[in-house]
């Protein structure tokens, strides 16, 4: 098995000799053995542990189970506990996906090449799991030996490999009881679809990852196409033109390309092939961005729940004209008979924008400089009583322009900061 791992690893990981190794270890026997043969193949090893207080006093052997296996090893160990089910209810997810999220955050912090333990057995499941999602062409690749930091040494070996390895070391490991019960999907196709689908056909775990291996090798190809078409149309990441979603049968799968890892369903992918015929203005919304059916075009943007961009007005008394640009403004002062105020751009709002005589809505003044709706939701305006004074970034009221007669002169600087609301 050492040589397997070893050869895999020159030909699909690309590790150099010597190199330091994250590996992720639970106590099971797939991360045990992982541990133990990263070590044996001479690579600088660093053990991870993640402590979910999940299972009570289980939770606690598995992590001193691992502190013992890191000591007769000698080998670092740092250890993270989490409020997993806290999480979970928080962020309204499963208490699986939040130990997901959890555990590969972390993993971010630490940095690259962090080893976890999938083997072949793992790579069949998340193929079938992928399909039951109803899964793209990416998904049919399932997980990939090196990806985002994350290598997985084992893709090449079986679990009846990694048990035998462990016995021929007489090395134990200890087992997660929840891997029994039949509540996540992953177990129930484990523990009961699997051995249904080897009495069919007993190679199939290794048809199924030889599937995988064939999809992931044609991916780039895949990927260049579909870079070329996105030219081709004028796809850029935060706009599909609608005339991109006239192109029948491959409007679907550009559409997914475009929102890959945005967290949109497929229900909201559906729609969204239908937005040439639906109002200006529709809106579909993940956990991380928005999608905005523009004039012309599908407009993404990420949703900024904790962080709102706020403009701060500084007033200065000043005795000509100097410096201009699209957050600088000039004013009559004797012309500004109220406080100076701001706020963001309501429905009905009008000025008279600087070199203009009559009154125009702020929303078609918007419109004719090409701001979509997303954009327009971030504009603010000063305001003295009643009147507009200035559309920030944009233009100045006409009538309180700085003239031949003007003997005060008010300029008015917004800076832009980040808030939390």
């Amino acid at each position: 098995m050492k040589n397997k791992v070893r050869t895999y690893i020159e030909h699909e990981i690309g590790l150099q000799a010597n190199a330091l190794v994250h590996v992720a270890v639970s106590g099971g026997a797939d991360s045990t053995a992982l541990l133990l043969i990263m070590r044996e193949l001479g690579y600088r090893v660093h053990a991870l542990h993640c402590n979910f207080h999940l299972r009570g006093e289980e939770s606690d052997r598995d992590q001193a189970f691992v502190e013992e296996l890191c000591r007769q090893q000698d080998v670092p160990l740092s250890v993270r506990h989490f409020r997993t089910e806290a999480v979970a209810k928080e962020c309204g997810i499963s208490i699986e996906m939040a130990a997901r999220d959890l555990r590969y955050e972390w993993f971010r912090e630490v940095g690259d090449c962090i080893a976890v333990a999938h083997h072949r057995e793992d790579q069949a499941e998340t193929l079938l799991l992928n399909l039951l999602r109803g899964t793209g062409l990416r998904g049919l690749s399932a997980m990939q030996p090196r990806h985002d930091g994350i290598i997985r040494p084992l893709l090449c070996v079986s679990r009846e490999e990694i048990l035998a390895y462990l016995e021929q070391r007489g090395q134990s490991f200890v087992t997660d009881s929840t891997n029994s019960e039949r509540v996540a999907l992953r177990n129930r196709l484990r523990l009961d679809f699997m051995p249904l689908l080897r009495d069919m056909n007993p190679f199939a775990v290794e048809h199924l990852c030889r599937a995988c291996d064939n999809v992931r090798r044609s991916l780039p190809y895949y990927i260049k196409g579909i870079e070329a078409a996105f030219t081709e149309l004028g796809v850029t990441a935060d706009a599909f033109p609608l005339n991109a979603l006239l192109q029948k049968g491959e409007a679907r799968t550009l559409l997914h390309e475009w929102l890959l890892g945005k967290g949109f369903n497929s229900t909201q992918e559906q729609e969204m092939l239908w937005a040439e015929k639906s109002e200006v203005g529709k809106k579909w919304q993940s956990r991380s961005h928005i999608v905005l059916r523009d004039r012309k075009a599908l407009l993404l943007v990420p949703e900024k729940k904790d962080i709102v961009r706020m403009p701060v007005l500084k007033e200065e008394q000043v005795s000509c004209i100097g410096e201009t640009g699209p957050d600088i403004a000039y004013f009559d002062a004797d012309l500004l008979a109220a406080p100076i105020e701001m706020r963001p751009v309501c429905k009905g709002d009008a000025f008279v924008p600087f070199g203009m005589k009559g009154r125009k809505l702020i929303s078609d003044y918007l419109t004719d400089r090409k701001l979509s709706r997303l954009e327009k939701r971030e504009q603010f305006v000063a305001t003295c009583g009643e009147d507009i004074i200035w559309l920030i970034g944009h233009r100045s009221d006409n009538r309180y322009r700085v003239t031949d007669r003007t003997s005060r002169i008010l300029k008015l600087t917004c800076e832009w900061s980040q808030t939390n609301p």
